[in-house]
């Protein structure tokens, strides 16, 4: 009986970089005039800082509170927060881990 590292491996291989994920685009609303107001007046009324740990001089992203996905006021400036991207990322991943056990 033949060592079973001496057979030939019987599986194809399959190369990932030929099967890409279609490109992300981005929600059209985003390149509205009405949601570049939103996110001025965000940020203006957070004074330029992160809301969260109070960073200055930074990237700020205005980040919707309650997120649209799940009813969220889209243009509401009360439904807006200014966050550097630690924090942004850190709410984000908390809103979607929390949807996704509401399933």
């Amino acid at each position: 009986m033949a060592n079973l590292s001496m057979l030939p491996f019987r599986i194809a291989r399959h190369d990932t970089r030929t099967a890409l994920p279609p490109p992300k685009l981005p929600d059209p609303h985003y390149a509205t005039a009405a949601h570049r107001d939103w996110r001025a007046a965000v940020l203006a009324r957070a004074g330029h800082a992160c809301q969260g740990c109070g960073r200055r001089g930074v990237r700020l992203y205005a980040d919707h509170v309650v997120e649209l996905r799940d009813g969220g006021a889209a243009l509401d400036v009360t439904n807006g927060q200014a966050l550097c991207a630690a924090c942004h990322s850190t709410k984000t991943v908390a809103a979607r881990a929390a949807r996704m056990w509401r399933r």
